[in-house]
Formats: structure tokens, sequence, C-alpha cells
């Protein structure tokens, strides 16, 4: 496969080595989202946002694994660096609780390391004063760690605050936070003392009367976070704006309260900055990351963390050797290369070319993002969920968000020839589920 020529080519979805896959998946594994209607082949050709099923079916992948893959599939600035390491078992020593080297020392390294990684991720936040990690699994690993941070931290620690609309990860803890849909914590234990509001200004002018040292109800000093993602993601792809995030900023910083940014979707580039705060006058106290990062990290400023051992600790987390040098290798790709630069560019240009699709259909409410995080919404959610369905019998692979809206999370080098693709075959689908009365 080349990139610079493929093209989708579907002959039928599921088809029938597919078909068998997923019935011999699901022989032993737990009833699950299964977010794609689709079954990869690891086997077979694939680059660039372009991946292969095992019945020979080319899809052009428009959501980069829910922006777990942010280079795509089988990217040279990651793959040929990881040829020239010679692999060696177990891998799985590269958790917080290890020392774990990667040849010669630190600063003769081919190759980097965990604590390569913890210390590129002190670098990237230092403008938010952030000098310490802890590495975990997962980007629920990571809020799980920042909520027990900013508890550990909080002299009082009783309440929590979150935003309607909010998804922070299904652990238990992380699971208390969400409120985007109920299927997600329904009738789970929760942490008690969590608080939420709309995710608006009015929202924050309500938390603000209930934080009131005089008439509200909640001790701002029994606050130990708030959390909110800087663009939300399940709950919808909600870009807010700049007003709002001052206005938390404004609150939080009045009443001493620890941010928690969870840029486990948005961050490591996806918008165009390597943080989504970084568009905004807006100070996290906490950044948690995942998914771009191939491993769950929890950064901070050291006086925030605990100092005491054992209080946070992870003997497998961090993920392995590998997962761990392709976050640095990923974070130095998009240094080397400028892909921040080329993301924004590359957005604003996704953005034109859906604003003249909203154009063209009536049953295109909105489209909107920042960077090569986008999403168009309809009129109707089952209109959303056809559409789905019709671009990736296309050959278009796109998720579906909030209540109505569809995503978009292509590679952070996406070529403008891969936006044309992937826009035409939306359009198409959109056209083939669209009523024709209201088709323009």
């Amino acid at each position: 496969m080349q990139r610079e020529t493929a093209v989708p080519n579907v002959t039928q979805l599921p088809g029938p080595v597919a078909s068998e896959w997923v019935e011999y998946h699901q022989q032993a594994a737990a009833t699950s989202t299964y977010v794609y209607d689709f079954v990869w082949d690891s086997t077979a050709d694939a680059e660039g946002p372009f991946c292969t099923d095992p019945d020979g079916n080319v899809l052009l992948d428009f959501t980069s694994h829910v922006a777990a893959a942010p280079l795509g599939y089988n990217n040279p600035l990651i793959t040929d660096k990881l040829r020239e390491f010679d692999l060696v078992d177990p891998l799985k020593i590269a958790g917080q609780d290890f020392y774990a080297s990667t040849g010669r020392t630190p600063e003769e390294a081919e190759l980097p390391g965990p604590a390569h990684l913890m210390n590129k991720l002190t670098e990237i936040t230092a403008h938010y004063d952030m000098d310490t990690v802890f590495l975990s699994n997962s980007g629920a690993e990571a809020v799980e760690n920042a909520i027990k941070v900013c508890y550990d931290h909080c002299e009082q620690p009783k309440y929590g605050l979150t935003f309607e609309g909010a998804f922070h990860g299904r652990t238990l803890g992380a699971l208390s936070l969400n409120r985007s849909k109920s299927v997600h914590r329904r009738d789970f234990p929760e942490l008690s003392g969590i608080h939420d509001v709309p995710h608006s200004l009015e929202g924050v002018e309500r938390l603000r009367e209930k934080l009131d040292p005089d008439h509200g109800h909640i001790p701002p000093e029994q606050v130990a976070f708030l959390i909110l993602e800087p663009i939300q993601g399940e709950g919808g792809y909600r870009v807010p704006d700049g007003e709002f995030m001052r206005a938390v900023d404004d609150l939080c910083t009045e009443h001493d309260i620890p941010i928690i940014a969870d840029e486990i979707q948005s961050g490591v580039g996806r918008t165009g900055k390597l943080w989504a705060s970084d568009h905004y006058e807006f100070e996290p106290d906490v950044i948690t990351a995942a998914k771009a990062l191939r491993v769950g990290a929890t950064v901070s400023r050291s006086e925030l963390f605990p100092d005491e051992e054992s209080r946070l600790s992870s003997t497998w987390g961090a993920g392995d050797i590998i997962a761990s040098m392709q976050g640095t290798l990923t974070l130095a790709a998009i240094e080397e290369h400028d892909l921040l630069t080329h993301a924004e560019q590359q957005g604003e240009a996704l953005l034109d070319r859906l604003a003249d699709l909203e154009a063209a259909h009536e049953a295109v409410v909105d489209v909107r993002g920042l960077g090569l995080m986008t999403a168009v919404e309809f009129d109707t959610a089952d209109r959303r969920d056809d559409v789905v369905d019709a671009a990736l019998q296309r050959g278009l692979l796109t998720l579906g968000c909030g209540t109505k809206t569809l995503r978009l999370l292509p590679p952070l080098d996406v070529r403008d020839r891969e936006l044309d693709i992937a826009v035409d075959l939306l359009g198409e689908a959109v056209a083939a589920v669209e009523p024709v009365s209201s088709a323009n």
C-alpha cells in the first residue's frame, strides 16, 4: 500500500472472514461497546489513515483509534526508530516502580525509555510550572491518580466539581465524575461529594453561588479539585469559548481550588497545540494524558504530589518499554516535523470543507472543532447513526459522540488529498440518508 495513491475500497462490510472473527471474539469476550463495526487485520497493509480488514476491504480511518494513534498506521516517523531497538523479554519493566534503562547513560541512550518520557512531559508542561509525573497504563488511571493527588493535597477533602457532559473514564472513581451518558455509571457506587454544573458561563456562575462563603453550601476549602475537559469529547466535542475558560480559571484561583485538565483525547497536538488548554487564558494545576501518549500520565507540580512512599504506586503501570518509547517518539515527531502547525492548518481546511457540507445539507446543523478535533452535528441521533453506517459502507471510518454528533480525528499529518476523499465520502453518506425533500 502506498499512502500517496491508496483509496478506500469496500466490497462487503462485514465480509465473511471479518464475521468469523467477530463471532470468535464474542465467544469469550464480555459484552462491550464495540466502538467500530470493523475488524482490523493487523497483518495487512496499512499506512497513514488507510487500513485493511481480513476480507481485503480498505478504509480511510478518520478516528485515529479515538485519538490513540495520532500519526496513523505504520508512520515511518515512529517505525523507523523502533526498528533500531532489539527487543528483549520481559518488556513489561517500564512501570513507575521500576528503574529501566535503554542502554548507556540517559544522555547517551540511542532510544528513549520511561524516564525520558517523564522528563519530556515536564518540559512541555513547564509553562504551567509542572515538574512531576506519575505514569500509569490508561487515561482512566491517569484521572484516578489526579483525584488521589488532589484529595491528598487538600486538608479537608470532601468535595469535587465536574461539568455536565463530562466523560473522564470507566474506573469507579472516574465514573463518579462522568455526566455524559447514564449507562456509564448507573447503579455503580460513586465517590461522595461530587457536584456538577452546566458546561457554560451560567454554570460557572451557579458554581460561584455554591462556593460563596456567606451564602453558598459548599465550603471552598473542602473542595479538592475541579475537573474538566478543555474540549469535551464523549459529551459531543463541545468547544468552549475563552470567556468560559477564563471564568473557570478565575473562580478556582479565587478559592484556591486545583484544576484538573483532562487532556486524554484533546492533548498531544490534537488541537494544533500540544495541550488544548494552551488555546485559553487558563492554567491547569494537573494534566491527565494518555491515548496519543501511548501510556497514562498524571502531570503536576511537586508540591501537589504526596511525598509519602506507597501513597501513589503502580508496579506494572506505564504500559511497557515499547509504549513509553512510542510516547516519547510521538512527541519528538510532533516537534521535529512541526505537526502542531500542520494540524492547525489542516484543521482549518477540514472545517472549511465541512462548512460547504453544512450549506448543502439541511440535516447537518453544525460543524465545529479545534485543530484536528472536529465534529459534525446532525438534526437527529438516528440521522447521525445512519451517516456513520453509510460512511463506513463507502470506506470512511468515523465515530459518534454526544447525542447526535459525528467526530472526525484524522492523523496529525493528514494530507489534502485525504481530507478531500473523507469529505466527499461523508457528503455521499449524508445525501444517501437525508430525506429527498430537504436536500438542496
